[in-house]
C-alpha cells in the first residue's frame, strides 16, 4: 500500500525571552487524545508547502504564506498492524503568521515552552526527533515503524547518508 502524504507544521514564537511551539490537542480521528504538531492530508494536486497553508488555517484559524515555511525533513510512518494508517509526513516550521489560534473541531491549540514540550502525551516518536527540530535543526531519520498496539515505536531508520 502506497503512503498517505500528510504535512506538519511547528509554528514557533519568541514570548519574554521563551522560545515556544503551537501544538493542539487532538479531538478527533487518527491521534485522538494526543498532543500533535498542525497539519494532516495533503489534497490532491497540492503540494506539502500548500496543505502546511491550509491545514493550518482549518485547525487554528492563524494564516500562513508558504514562503515562509521551512521544510525540516521527511518521515515516513510504517503501521503494520494498520496499513491504512502509514503515511509520509512533510515537516515543516515557522515563525510568521498572522492571527491568534482559535479552538476548532479538529484541535484545541496551545503554546509550550520548547522544553517544556509534553512528549509523553505524543506519538512515541516525537521525542526522538522532534527536540532538534525545534532548535533549528533538521530530521536525519528516514522513519519509524510503529507495533501492534499502534502506539511504540518498534524501529526505527536512519536517513541514508546521515
Amino acid at each position: 500500500m502506497a503512503l498517505v502524504d500528510v504535512c506538519v507544521v511547528y509554528i514557533l514564537r519568541s514570548r519574554a525571552g521563551v522560545d515556544e511551539v503551537l501544538l493542539g490537542y487532538k479531538r478527533t480521528g487518527l491521534g485522538l487524545g494526543r498532543v500533535v504538531g498542525i497539519g494532516g492530508k495533503l489534497e490532491p494536486g497540492e503540494t506539502a508547502a500548500q496543505a502546511a497553508v491550509r491545514e493550518v488555517r482549518e485547525e487554528t484559524g492563524l494564516r500562513l504564506s508558504a514562503s515562509d515555511l521551512v521544510a525540516v525533513g521527511v518521515l515516513d510512518y510504517h503501521f503494520p498492524a494498520r496499513d491504512e494508517y502509514s503515511q509520509r509526513s512533510h515537516v515543516f516550521v515557522c515563525r510568521r503568521y498572522a492571527g491568534r489560534p482559535v479552538e476548532t473541531d479538529e484541535i484545541v491549540p496551545a503554546w509550550f515552552g520548547v522544553d517544556e514540550v509534553p512528549y509523553a502525551r505524543m506519538w512515541d516518536d516525537a521525542s526522538r526527533w522532534l527536540p532538534a527540530v525545534l532548535r533549528g535543526g533538521r530530521i536525519r531519520t528516514r522513519g519509524y515503524t510503529f507495533g501492534d498496539d499502534l502506539a511504540t515505536v518498534v524501529r526505527e531508520e536512519p536517513a541514508v547518508g546521515v
